[in-house]
């Protein structure tokens, strides 16, 4: 008789559980539902100013660009990794007393919970590109379809703004003063930008408010042309060793040219000699660094891998961990011995007469109003932040200005022409040879128009903004800078597809608005080391024609992949010979 009792006891909790779970879950879907509905009605609302192509009720626009086959393979995984909080749910309930109660519920909630897990993961990787290298060239579409700018939905509760006319570029990203930076829809979305803050620190890049305002004033004497001149020595040599170690007669460019500018940003940045062309990546530090690029790169292609606890928990994940171990202690241990050698004021003078005075030395010398120096913490974010930006992007940018001249021999003739008259015989570049090869100067600036190194960045609106045909938006919008698209826009650019450095002669480009050609960005957050980065791309060209003619391979058209910057899908390949007379 007690035993019945029990029994219909238990039964009863049982129901009562059952009823609560249902209760739960059904909440819980309905709150996630009109949040995204809410959420959707506020963005219709506000962007029926701003017309755009019509987005598909759950993937947006996404679905026109979207690479199906890949879209499959990325829900596969989904399918595993939501029966993980299952298995964690049942270990974790199952040691409470009530055993049957326990097990109950952990079925339950784990399957509320893997539910709401698959349907997540599944819209996460519908959310990508084709990656078949037409995606910027939709963008580009879309912009002669709607001019000035137009909305983009990347799913059912997301859109930004895509601005790709001068006029609307120079409203964004001038007002500095009622942004915070973004890279999707929030300042420091892992999308984007956000998950490399474990790595990179809060450098200028991730930095807002007060915090970059005191780090850019501090920073800003590290790029003036005093520091910069003993950078062009360094950087031609590491150029020499490029063109002696790496080039074949086929070659994928971007390879040996990211090998340069690594070895280019560790000389300047650290004064360290890393030998990292010859050694290849058998040096830690530099595996460390190209295994947090390709991590970072991977990461932001798979859109699971945007959640902070699925990627931690992955074999990417922890390999990254350790690759960011072995680059921040690498980074610390110099900066240590740095400030260990500056205390002693003899040490000090000693060792900034034998070498140039590098970034580092600006970084732990500079001081604010109040006589306050940065961290070591700060010191290291910017340091880091510097080897990703000032190295990624420049090989970018070189790879695919050597493919132009490639494409183009008539104005790959002229500049090298122009630059050997530039030399008088010398066989390498210095500072006061920059200013004498205009021509080539202007072959580089019209490259980075047709393949600017970051496509495109974002800002996140902290209050209204009108835009100078009166159009609003309030604050907590997204608004994208297309800067792929700007530089390819036909109102402002004739045949725009065309290489035409002649856009780039002084009466020319005075027609123009200087938001048109903003390879750096532009305004109060442009990038802090472009006079540093040009300079690097001058040496480079410079002494690549000098010694090799460049031919385009007829079988390799870059496809062009918008990624943290610019790349070739199958990439970006050149045939060379040497040059008369350099046998």
């Amino acid at each position: 008789m007690v035993l019945s009792e029990v029994q219909v006891a238990l039964a009863s909790n049982l129901g009562w559980s059952k009823l609560f779970v249902a209760t739960l879950g059904l909440v819980l879907v309905v709150y996630k539902l009109a949040a995204l509905v809410l959420k959707r009605k506020h963005l219709i609302r506000h962007t029926k100013a701003f017309p755009g192509p019509p987005p598909h009720f759950l993937f947006g626009n996404v679905h026109e660009v979207s690479h199906y086959p890949s879209i499959y393979l990325s829900i596969y995984p989904s399918i595993h990794l939501s029966i993980y909080p299952s298995i964690y749910l049942s270990i974790y309930l199952s040691i409470y007393p009530s055993i049957h109660l326990s097990i109950y519920l952990s079925i339950h909630l784990s399957i509320y919970l893997s539910i709401y897990l698959y349907i997540w993961l599944i819209y996460r990787s519908y959310v990508q590109f084709k990656g078949d290298g037409t995606e910027m060239d939709r963008m580009v579409a879309w912009g002669k379809q709607y001019p000035y700018a137009y909305t983009m939905w990347l799913g059912p509760s997301f859109c930004a703004l895509n601005v790709h006319h001068p006029d609307f570029m120079k409203t964004l990203l001038q007002c500095l003063k009622i942004m915070r930076v973004s890279f999707f829809p929030e300042p420091k979305d892992e999308m984007r930008y956000g998950f490399l803050e474990s790595w990179i620190g809060k450098g200028l890049l991730l930095s807002e408010g007060k915090r970059w305002f005191r780090h850019r004033r501090l920073l800003t004497p590290g790029f003036h042309y005093d520091i910069l001149k003993p950078y062009i020595k360094l950087t031609a040599e590491s150029t020499e060793v490029m063109l002696v170690c790496h080039l074949f007669t086929l070659l994928q460019l971007f390879e040996h040219v990211s090998l340069m500018t690594l070895d280019t940003i560790l000389k300047c940045a650290f004064n360290c000699r890393s030998n990292c062309q010859t050694e290849g990546s058998t040096n830690a530090y530099i595996k460390a660094v190209y295994e947090l690029s390709f991590l970072s790169s991977k990461r932001s292609r798979t859109f699971f891998y945007h959640n902070d606890l699925i990627f931690n928990l992955s074999p990417h994940g922890f390999r990254y961990r350790n690759a960011c171990k072995v680059a921040h202690s690498h980074t610390e241990e110099v900066i240590r011995k740095r400030r260990e050698a500056l205390k002693d004021d003899t040490k000090k003078q000693s060792t900034q007469s034998k070498r140039h005075l590098d970034f580092l030395d600006i970084l732990l010398s500079a001081k604010d109003e109040h006589q306050h120096s940065l961290s070591d913490a700060d010191i290291r974010a910017e340091v880091d932040t510097f080897m990703f930006e000032g190295h990624d992007t420049t090989a970018s940018g070189l790879s695919f200005i050597l493919y132009s001249l490639a494409c183009h021999p008539e104005h790959q003739n002229k500049c090298r022409d122009e630059i050997l008259t530039a030399l008088e015989g010398k066989d390498t570049m210095e500072w006061d040879d920059l200013s004498k090869i205009p021509y080539t100067t202007m072959c580089i600036k019209e490259s980075l128009r047709l393949y600017p190194p970051v496509p495109g960045i974002s800002r996140t609106l902290t209050k209204p903004m009108t835009f100078v045909d009166g159009r609003t938006l309030p604050a907590g919008f997204v608004v994208t800078a297309a800067i792929y698209s700007v530089h390819r826009n036909e109102t402002v650019w004739e045949n725009p597809n065309e290489f035409n450095p002649l856009r780039f002669l002084p009466e020319n480009v005075s027609k123009r608005s200087p938001h048109a050609f903003v390879p750096f960005a532009a305004g109060p957050r442009n990038c802090i080391g472009q006079n540093f980065a040009m300079n690097e791309l001058k040496v480079a060209v410079a002494l690549t024609l000098k010694r090799y003619q460049l031919m385009a391979d007829p079988t390799f058209k870059p496809k062009i992949l918008p990624r943290l910057v610019l790349r070739s899908l199958n990439g970006i390949h050149i045939r060379i010979k040497p040059v008369d007379g350099n046998q």
